[in-house]
């Protein structure tokens, strides 16, 4: 059945675009397809491992019988890691999928690699405010300079558990994901070098893709987004330091949400434009379609290839002040001196100190015990800044929750965790490295995919594609490691998908029973997406 779009919206953004680029734009919407694209997890895949990508004939037919071979192409704006691929294959039954080693996001999304990687130099504090599901995040601490620190956030609870899955099979250790309103982050006074707002929008650009889009449109949800959207930006706009960069993107087409929302933050808070460079022609990204000098990138169905995004990068006014994380580290060191600084948890605290909101902090857990003897050294690798290289554990500062719940905080964080955590609801950070029952820490399934895992400390059982796709079912698997009742990480062609307890005469299976697959169906062939 033929799309067929609001009359409303055909009869203005023809005004907006004129008649060659909307029906443009209209037949990429109605006729054209979705192209489909993944990025790469460039923490877990192996120096010079890949996408396939045809080489020769003879490369395409040399899989394997059952296998299916999905074929990729570099996205220009995100050459390292985005790749286009030939097909779309059925990611639910891809093992890599679900260990975090590829995120499937939409081409045009993966724009804001190119923006992080030309504006910023150094590390820095950023926060991702409207975060959910990940993509924009995990694509953001790709490109980050190494030492940076990213808050992950989302207004939505729902959402931000979605979206701390997603960061835990990510795998990085410099993340903290939170659940809470702009406002929220106004009131905690923490400040940011940068902030990405890719602001809940009228969803014009997921037309093609999702015709429940189509039908939810309307004049008025335009005009409530734009003024949304202008509330968001006010109340964050404290958060951002001064000389601090603000990228603002939206999914929609619009002026009312796009340009016009631009040129009101440059003139009601005093915002700079700041020019891309490196844009290729061969891109197709439309610039200001309201006569503004103001740059912007669109992408557009039917001209980009990708489905619909708006972006503008503002530098936000006043002389730049140091690096947020310097500053952090020097009032950590002053209050350090001052007496008033928590220097990780002594063997008092260790069952006190909490996750989540401030009315959670500082009550006490249910074992007094302490902490790092429960904590086997060698289950998580150093952070670079540790005191020795190579000493596992070093680095980390250690919490456990109400509920038993243990955490592996880098401890240059430690500070900005503590601020963080008395005025935000953190729902992930770090590491979580497993619960307590009593009889020991059970590893968790977080710390099965931290890149920080240090995988020699635990026996290992390597899976067929069969099993793998049981285990991930939740099904039993039967092990065949000599380790009785040990935990032992289970994985697929090398890389880690979880835990296995082995209690002798069978094994219980760890995976999370809410990330299970729940589809019974069994795939006719094996998804290859990368080259070994």
């Amino acid at each position: 059945m033929a799309k067929i779009l609001p009359e409303d919206f055909r009869k203005y953004t023809l005004e907006l675009m004129g008649e060659e680029l909307y029906q443009q734009l209209e037949q990429g919407i109605t006729e054209g397809e979705a192209p489909t694209s993944i990025r790469l997890n460039p923490f877990k895949c192996k120096e010079g491992e890949d996408v396939k990508t045809p080489k020769e004939e003879e490369d395409v037919n040399s899989h394997k019988e059952g296998e299916q071979k999905v074929m990729g192409e570099p996205i220009p704006w995100c050459p390292s890691t985005g790749r286009y691929l030939a097909t779309r294959p059925n990611f639910t039954f891809d093992p890599w999928f679900h260990a975090g080693k590829y995120y499937v996001q939409e081409a045009s999304s993966m724009f804001v690699d190119l923006v992080i990687r030309q504006l910023v130099h150094e590390p820095v504090m950023m926060l991702d405010l409207c975060a959910a599901p990940g993509g924009k995040s995990t694509a953001v601490r790709a490109a980050l300079p190494e030492g940076s620190l990213l808050f992950s956030n989302e207004p939505m609870r729902t959402r931000s558990q979605i979206l701390a899955e997603n960061i835990q099979k990510f795998g990085h250790p410099d993340m903290i994901v939170t659940n809470n309103y702009p406002r929220d982050y106004k009131k905690s006074k923490l400040l940011f070098d940068v902030i990405l707002t890719d602001v809940p929008c009228s969803g014009e650009g997921m037309f093609r893709k999702d015709d429940g889009a189509i039908a939810e449109w309307s004049l008025q949800n335009v005009d409530n987004c734009w003024h949304l959207q202008r509330e968001i930006v006010s109340d964050i706009w404290g958060s951002l330091k001064p000389g601090g960069i603000l990228i603002y993107s939206t999914c929609t087409f619009n002026a009312h949400e796009d340009e016009e929302n631009i040129a009101w933050i440059c003139e009601e808070l005093g915002a700079e434009p700041v020019a891309l460079t490196g844009i290729d022609d061969s891109w197709n990204i439309t610039g200001n379609l309201i006569g503004s000098s103001i740059p912007v990138y669109r992408f557009l169905p039917g001209k980009t290839r990708g489905e619909g995004i708006f972006l503008a990068v503002l530098r936000k006014e006043g002389e730049e002040e140091e690096n947020v994380l310097l500053s952090y580290a020097a009032k950590a060191e002053k209050d350090k001196k001052k007496g008033k600084a928590k220097k990780g948890m002594n063997a008092d605290q260790k069952g006190k100190a909490g996750m989540g909101n401030k009315n959670n902090a500082g009550k006490a857990g249910k074992s007094n015990k302490n902490v790092l003897t429960m904590i086997p050294g060698n289950w998580i690798r150093s952070t670079s800044d540790a005191l020795e290289d190579g000493e596992y554990g070093m680095g980390y500062d250690y919490q456990k929750t109400e509920d038993g719940d243990v955490y592996a905080l880098p401890q240059r964080w430690q500070y900005i965790y503590e601020l963080a955590k008395n005025s935000l609801k953190v729902i992930h950070a770090g590491i979580k490295l497993g619960t307590d029952k009593g009889k020991g820490l059970i590893p968790d399934q977080c710390l099965a995919l931290s890149t920080m895992l240090n995988t020699d400390a635990f026996p290992q059982e390597e899976l067929s594609y069969e099993d793998a796709i049981r285990y991930l079912r939740k099904e039993a698997v039967t092990l065949h490691v000599d380790s009785p009742k040990k935990y032992v990480l289970v994985t697929y062609q090398g890389v880690p998908l979880g835990w296995e307890k082995d209690i002798g005469n069978r094994a219980n299976n760890l995976y999370p029973q809410e990330w299970k697959i729940k589809s019974t169906h069994v795939p006719e062939k094996q998804i290859i997406i990368n080259s070994l």
